[in-house]
């Protein structure tokens, strides 16, 4: 395992490091910048400061996180596969950006995610709730597909841009459901969907907990079902979506750290198979 794997992977869960990466070169040796794809106040974001400030305080060098939000994550992709191999430009993605982005955009991308990126290791997993402004009418997902249906493309939906996951998610539930939404994407993330949502710029979304949980405890925004494979503690009167809604989709969404792939290729020393932390309810 290299020092740097080690020391990322062992800091980021609250781990001891192993004793050969402690005694090989100091890593790291200056700060170390933290390469988020979407604004302020989303989920990557929040958890990416999490995991700085613990990163600080075990290795004793600054973790800076730097926000780099457009184009549904591409804009931060690009620029970390693109960055010197020596550790200290990290991402830390979510599924968009890991997975369905060098697919959704293989013929605009200019780097290749699966062969010029190598994860470190898995943060978090994270539920989804759909989420509604407090001003709309419907409750649930039965009221909510009774009034799309009344009024059809009438009630906007955000997403954190075109092909991310909270829209191909909200498409197939579209399409399941019988029904018509008008897509509103937000190049910001949640950073900007949320004060749509405040604001009934858009009724309804596909969105995170982190980012919501807040004002759905406040009753600013509603919470009209959530993805937890189990019910949680602060939303105990709300249900599930529904099965046949779900199907293909899991039921929460990772947060992962990549660095760029070093020229040649090295032999796999991904960490994600260690224990990932808990994070709490409240983020």
């Amino acid at each position: 395992m290299s020092r740097f794997t080690a020391c990322i992977a062992a800091a980021a869960l609250a781990l001891p490091l192993p004793a050969a990466a402690q005694s090989a070169d100091a890593y790291p040796s200056r700060p170390v910048k933290m390469i988020i794809p979407y604004a302020p106040g989303g989920a990557t974001d929040i958890i990416a400061r999490i995991v700085g400030i613990q990163l600080a305080k075990s290795l004793g060098q600054s973790f800076v996180v730097e926000n780099h939000p457009g184009a549904t994550g591409n804009i931060a992709l690009e620029m970390v596969a693109k960055a010197p191999a020596d550790g200290y430009t990290l991402l830390v993605g979510n599924v968009s950006t890991n997975t369905i982005n060098e697919n959704t955009f293989a013929n605009t991308l200019t780097i290749k995610p699966s062969r010029d990126l190598v994860g470190v290791t898995k943060l978090v997993e994270i539920p989804h709730i759909v989420a509604a402004s407090a001003a709309f009418p419907a409750s649930s997902i039965p009221e909510l597909i009774a009034a799309a249906k009344k009024a059809p493309g009438k009630i906007n939906y955000g997403s954190a841009g075109i092909g991310s996951y909270p829209h191909l998610d909200m498409e197939k539930f579209e399409r399941k459901a019988g029904m018509q939404l008008t897509h509103v994407p937000y190049k910001d993330g949640a950073g900007k969907m949320v004060p749509a949502l405040l604001g009934n710029e858009i009724q309804v979304a596909f969105i995170n907990l982190s980012s919501t949980l807040p004002h759905v405890r406040a009753g600013r925004i509603k919470a009209l079902a959530t993805t937890a494979p189990q019910r949680l503690p602060s939303f105990r009167t709300c249900r599930r979506w529904p099965s046949w809604a779900m199907r293909g989709s899991a039921p929460t969404r990772g947060r992962a750290c990549s660095r760029p792939r070093r020229r040649p290729r090295p032999s796999s020393t991904s960490c994600a198979t260690r224990s990932r932390p808990r994070f709490p309810d409240r983020p």
